[in-house]
């Protein structure tokens, strides 16, 4: 039996799949879908936070877009949802504010995935083929609907004559790429978003971005988990049990509900979040980030906007039902998960100056999360070094994103999805031989961390983790064997057939090999 420490979306997305395999897993969380997730965006656009240094985190998160569809459709299909209420049959009025009844709560108990961290702004090119492999009634209808599923795109908007400068070239480096992005005028931005202010100066459109609310994602996943009749144990998973070197389940906090102190498990796969440097020795910090969600009777926007203000970034996600989600701040304080009259003065300032009538929306929500970082930015997906213990952790700021390409990789079918008709969903994007290639969320997200810090003054964010030799974790798992960043410079983004190679960014093993 599986056993999976964490119930966020990556933990549970992993639960699902296997359990649909006919896998015996148990989940461990004290307050499942109340953490990371509950905080995420649920941006999935790898390709709107493209930067200048490296491209793994891009690979992976396109890889994952283009595995939404289907995985949004088959979730729908488990959990019941209809295409008329996204709520399944015989449901009642919604009991929470995902639109789905739920027991995952917005507090913790002190658990692993307490407050966990914000996860994915990404984006992805091809808009018309990600549509295309998602329409149709049936699940899919259903998920878009019920999952709040939505590829109407991103506009990236800037502010200033600075801002747009670093807009232009953005876009020039974009298209050098072949990223199918439009530049747009400051006039052609508001006839898409008539609540643009007048004062933004210009944008890029990307037409092939996408997003969902995490909020529901978990919910479905709690109940198709729970129509598939996997345990779930609410309780903090304390421990790691241990026969020799080999791990062989988790010391509970508290007995479960069969009054056992410990699950016995053939694996453990961690997928704690920020919190899974306490059960492992894994480089995984938390990352604060501060998130606000607003509501307005009527949606304000029709699409993901992200604006840079005066170098700051903020972003903008509609929900259909007229919440508008305004985020976010990074900040590295440890385990600080406080909301701040700073962190969300700085967010209303930047999206006001971006779309004025935020102010008169009514604050229904305000959460402070963290995100699990690790040094390189790219997760912990894969088998630990430890006998019995497998990671899938350290999404950063992608988990929601990531969640269906991590339960591929861990069940082996990492293999590039087609659309619902049979064809590919969206072209891989190739980038020339010695090109340098983009990362997503290092220069772009604005405010100032040791990440971003790093690369003002000239390095890269794998070099962040550099050691006493100088070396970035990731630069020394190359002559140990393993790809990094400074390996994925040349070749396709993607392609099929690459499932190894996807696995292999994200392999453990490139911080084993050099601690």
């Amino acid at each position: 039996m599986d056993v999976i420490v964490g119930g966020g979306v990556v933990g549970l997305s992993i639960a699902w799949r296997l359990a649909r395999l006919g896998r015996p897993v148990t989940v461990v969380d004290p307050a499942p879908a109340s953490g990371a997730s509950h905080a995420a965006a649920g941006m999935l656009a790898p390709v709107s936070e493209v930067t200048y240094t490296e491209t793994p985190l891009l690979r992976l998160g396109v890889a994952s877009l283009r595995r939404w569809p289907a995985f949004a459709a088959e979730l729908a299909a488990d959990a019941g949802l209809t295409a008329e209420t996204g709520l399944p049959p015989d449901t009642g009025p919604p009991t929470s504010d995902t639109g789905l009844a739920s027991d995952a709560g917005r507090t913790s108990e002190g658990g692993l995935t307490s407050e966990g961290g914000l996860t994915s702004e990404g984006g992805l090119a091809g808009g018309a083929g990600l549509r295309a492999g998602f329409a149709g009634g049936g699940p899919a209808e259903a998920a878009r609907v019920g999952l709040d599923f939505r590829t109407d795109g991103t506009l990236d908007v800037a502010f200033g004559s600075d801002d747009l400068a670093a807009l232009d070239e953005l876009a020039a480096y974009m298209e050098k790429l072949g990223l199918p992005v439009e530049r747009l005028t400051g006039r052609e931005c508001r006839r898409l978003e008539p609540m643009l202010s007048p004062s933004v100066r210009g944008g890029l459109l990307a037409p092939g971005d996408a997003w969902v609310d995490p909020r529901r994602v978990t919910a479905a996943l709690l109940t198709a988990l729970e129509r598939l009749d996997v345990p779930l144990v609410r309780a903090r998973a304390s421990d790691l049990l241990r026969d020799g070197d080999r791990v062989i389940g988790v010391r509970l906090d508290r007995p479960g509900a069969d009054g056992a102190p410990e699950v016995v498990a053939d694996r453990v796969i961690l997928a704690a979040g920020a919190w899974s440097a306490g059960l492992a020795d894994v480089p995984v910090r938390p990352v604060k980030g501060q998130i606000m969600r607003l509501r307005s009777p009527q949606p304000l926007l029709t699409r993901c906007v992200r604006g840079t203000v005066h170098g700051t970034s903020v972003y903008l996600v509609p929900r259909g039902d007229g919440e508008l989600v305004v985020g976010a701040t990074q900040e590295e304080l440890g385990f600080d998960a406080r909301v701040t009259a700073g962190g969300l003065y700085e967010l209303l300032r930047d999206a006001r100056e971006l779309v004025p009538g935020v102010t008169e929306l009514e604050i229904v929500d305000m959460v402070a999360g963290l995100r699990p970082g690790t040094p390189d930015n790219l997760p912990l997906i894969g088998p630990s070094g430890t006998p019995g213990l497998t990671l899938a952790t350290g999404h950063h700021r992608g988990g929601v994103l990531l969640a269906p390409l991590t339960a591929a990789i861990l069940l082996g079918e990492a293999t590039e999805p087609a659309s619902a008709d049979g064809g590919q969903t969206v072209p891989p994007i190739a980038f020339a031989e010695g090109e340098q290639v983009p990362v997503a969320g290092a220069v772009r997200e604005g405010r100032r961390t040791p990440k971003t810090a790093a690369v003002a003054e000239g390095r890269s964010a794998a070099q962040t983790g550099a050691g006493a030799d100088g070396r970035s974790a990731a630069q020394a798992g190359v002559s140990a064997g393993h790809p990094s960043a400074a390996q994925a410079d040349t070749g396709a983004l993607v392609g099929v057939g690459e499932e190894g190679e996807l696995a292999a960014l994200c392999s453990p093993g490139r911080f084993r090999e050099t601690s």
